[in-house]
């Protein structure tokens, strides 16, 4: 797959990137490079591979997983203008 200078010009009005015409050759010809690049990678064998986080092995580190009451309501509502038995009060905004 290549890119025409047309294909250029549109992924930059796209992006939003203001492209002079002396520079659309110079892009179409890295925007081509990367894709080249692609389409080797696709012919890279991956079969049997294990999909990877990170380079080395490695553990995520985690914790238990626990449901509480969390204990905060009142130091969550402290600084709020106003306040309900530890809820938000807010305006009535649809009538």
């Amino acid at each position: 797959m290549s890119v025409d200078t047309d294909t250029v010009r549109r992924i930059a009005r796209l992006a939003r990137i203001a492209v002079t015409e002396d520079d659309v050759p110079h892009l179409q010809g890295e925007l081509n490079a990367i894709l080249a690049f692609v389409e080797q990678l696709s012919e890279v064998n991956v079969e049997g591979v294990e999909p990877m986080t990170s380079v080395t092995p490695m553990r995520i580190k985690t914790r238990e997983d626990g449901v509480t009451d969390g204990d905060k309501a009142a130091d969550i509502v402290a600084n709020a203008p106003a306040t309900e038995d530890d809820f938000f009060m807010v305006p009535k905004v649809v009538e």
